[in-house]
């Protein structure tokens, strides 16, 4: 077993960086985390009501542009507004419905990415992973566009140049702000949920009751518009431009499946903590989508240039009411901020689909890395970059957007229900309730592959052929990525191959007495990152090239805590075992070829920080040693390999040799 060394990560020591550098990262980003905190897990979890805050906004927000696309596709058969709220609201509760079972069957994150993989197979789940990307960053893109639409609704139209402006300010500042960490982000913009809430429900409530007397004038408007559509359009006309506006405002359900997304950073017991956030999730969304479609009947709103339907219909309500303005206002900057927050899910789901598509070697391995603020910090650094550049591509025009954004949700949506819906059949003789759970998937099924062939048949030459061929471009460098990272597995696979007989050579041999550890005599250090053939060829080289030169062997093993081990409170604990594993078994090895050796663990979320610590602390302990480690080395480089690979060996070496210690690179040729 090994040593253990300091569990904190702190930066503080660093090299590699200036006391400058670690000032401005600590005031933006803050203290890294320390995994020696027994508590921890439980501190960056949320419960459900932050997770409604900061996983339901992305849900509750769509109702400020969802009704409003579905209203102007209308035009002037309002008389289908009614209609419209009770599919727009039913619809909320069989998609949210169908998206608490998959929470039950994946407790720890059932998004589009990990149901399709696990039910269909890779390649349709990486089909839905890159639809998920794609749409996480169009969600942070679609919410701060229609932030800036809110908020300059109220203002004057000359202003309206700087808008484009103040979006890409909003999204620098939420990849900064989620960079701290969710926890913190979540609490940072808690009171706007809460005050969009309020303005909000009491908006609609007032707005229905103020009109409750006039109830027989609109059930006799809504029947004589009926009968003049019959006349003019025909059942079935009604009925195609009902289904065109209700698929156009798709983007009223694009943030719901966020929550089972996001399930990781939810508080044990998950499942249920999930379930309970999806209910509110559903029902606040339901009620203000609805409510809002029924106002706009009621209140006979129509649209106006440079203004939201929101803004104009809380406008006709508040106008001429005692501090009418003010409250405006306050409804449309509570709009505008939420539409902030909603934001988040962008930032908190899409590095998370990111890192498992990382895990599965879809993606460079580098996105499933954490940060010394335990996030994702690569991907959002990705997902806010990619979203400046959509905004900019569309000058923040909503519209534009949301038809990009509302067809890689419904892929995603119509794979997810597909692969549930056939799951359930097959797994029908061990569930009780099978055919009240088929029936729901098959009517999400249902709804959602109407809604998706429809926006696409309406809204491909309008920008939805730019989603379309951006999904299919990043299809295509996943399928390389992965290929590059099988072909380095099966090289890796061959090498370990070759070294099991002189593994086994080495273990029959019977002990023999060893030396006395002498920390005064030279020693060698290697470093390891787990129990493999290279790690083998690695020590055995040493023993080869150097021939007794080295009287002591330290194996040095770095535990990476990344998106892959994270996902629980005894996370840090179980890498903390494999460590110990990792070290033993290198001991006993060393110990079978007749080298006195030790080990030194440490564990951290930077494998180049953590293993350059752990090295010097080894150079206060050994007076005379020299670090090893092992590195895959190509025939010929690619420029790409950078990219797909951190070359951790090489690092480590080149911060210890500007401390002033040796490092040596043993190389494993791989043609």
């Amino acid at each position: 077993m090994g040593d253990k060394a300091p569990l904190a990560p702190e930066d503080e020591e660093s090299s590699g960086a200036s006391s400058f550098t670690r000032k401005v990262r600590r005031i933006l980003f803050g203290r890294p985390k320390s995994l020696a905190d027994s508590s921890l897990f439980h501190h960056l979890t949320l419960v459900p009501f932050l997770a409604w805050v900061g996983l339901g906004a992305d849900g509750l927000s769509s109702s400020c542009y969802g009704p409003d696309e579905a209203f102007r596709t209308l035009g002037g058969h309002t008389y289908l507004l009614l209609a419209l709220a009770v599919m727009t609201a039913g619809t909320v509760f069989i998609i949210s419905a169908a998206y608490k079972r998959i929470i039950e069957e994946f407790p720890h994150g059932g998004g589009g990415y990990v149901v399709a993989t696990k039910l269909l197979g890779d390649n349709i789940g990486v089909i839905s992973g890159c639809a998920l990307l794609v749409d996480y960053v169009l969600t942070i893109a679609v919410s701060i566009a229609a932030a800036g639409d809110a908020v300059y609704s109220f203002l004057p139209l000359g202003w309206h140049g700087l808008k484009l402006a103040t979006e890409v300010v909003l999204v620098v500042g939420l990849t900064v702000l989620n960079i701290r960490g969710v926890r913190e982000s979540v609490m940072v913009l808690m009171p706007v949920f809460l005050v969009f809430l309020a303005t909000h429900v009491l908006g609609i409530v007032g707005g229905i009751v103020a009109h409750a007397g006039q109830a027989p004038q609109t059930v006799t408007a809504v029947h004589d518009g009926f009968s003049h559509g019959m006349a003019t359009l025909g059942l079935g006309g009604m009925a195609a431009l009902l289904l065109r506006a209700f698929s156009m405002g798709g983007g009223t359900y694009t943030g719901i499946e966020a929550v089972s997304n996001g399930l990781p950073i939810l508080r044990e017991p998950r499942v249920r903590n999930g379930r309970r956030t999806m209910t509110y999730m559903a029902t606040s969304l339901s009620f203000t989508a609805g409510g809002l479609l029924v106002c706009y009947l009621l209140w006979h709103v129509v649209p106006q240039e440079g203004k939201t339907m929101n803004a104009v219909l809380f406008g006709s309500m508040l106008d001429g009411l005692p501090l009418g303005r003010p409250l405006l206002w306050v409804t449309l900057l509570s709009e505008g901020l939420l539409l902030v927050v909603a934001a988040q899910a962008g930032f908190l789901d899409g590095p998370r689909v990111l890192a498992n598509m990382a895990l599965d070697n879809w993606a460079p391995r580098r996105f499933a890395s954490l940060s010394g603020r335990l996030t994702t910090q690569n991907g959002i650094v990705l997902m806010g970059t990619l979203a400046l550049a959509l905004l900019l591509y569309a000058r923040g025009n909503v519209g534009h957007l949301v038809v990009m954004y509302s067809i890689n949700v419904f892929l995603t949506f119509s794979v997810s229900m597909l692969a549930m819906f056939l799951w359930t059949i097959r797994s029908r003789a061990r569930r009780p309730h099978w055919r009240r759970r088929t029936s729901l998937f098959g009517v999400g099924l249902l709804l959602c592959v109407a809604i998706l062939g429809v926006t696409v048949y309406e809204k491909f030459r309008e920008g939805g052929w730019i989603t379309i061929c951006v999904t299919g471009a990043l299809l295509g460098l996943c399928y390389l990525i992965r290929a590059h990272y099988r072909q380095l597995g099966r090289k890796l696979a061959k090498l370990h191959r070759e070294m099991e007989p002189v593994i086994a050579a080495v273990e029959a041999k019977a002990p023999v007495g060893l030396p006395a550890f002498d920390a005064s005599r030279p020693t060698a250090a290697l470093l390891v990152a787990g129990y493999s053939g290279l790690g083998v060829h690695t020590l055995l080289s040493i023993k080869r090239v150097f021939k007794g030169h080295y009287h002591n062997l330290v194996i040095v093993c770095v535990g990476v805590l990344d998106s892959g081990e994270f996902k629980g409170e005894h996370a840090i604990e179980t890498l903390q075992e494999r460590c110990d594993e990792t070290v033993a078994k290198y001991v006993e090895l060393a110990t079978k070829l007749g080298i006195p050796a030790v080990g030194r663990t440490a564990l951290g979320t930077d494998v180049v920080e953590e293993g350059e610590k752990l090295c010097l602390s080894v150079v206060h302990e050994f007076h005379d040693v020299t670090f090893f480690a092992g590195q895959i080395i190509f025939q010929r480089d690619q420029w790409f390999q950078h990219l797909l690979h951190n070359e951790t060996a090489f690092a480590i070496q080149k911060r210890l040799q500007w401390s002033g210690h040796a490092m040596m690179i043993m190389p494993a040729r791989v043609r």
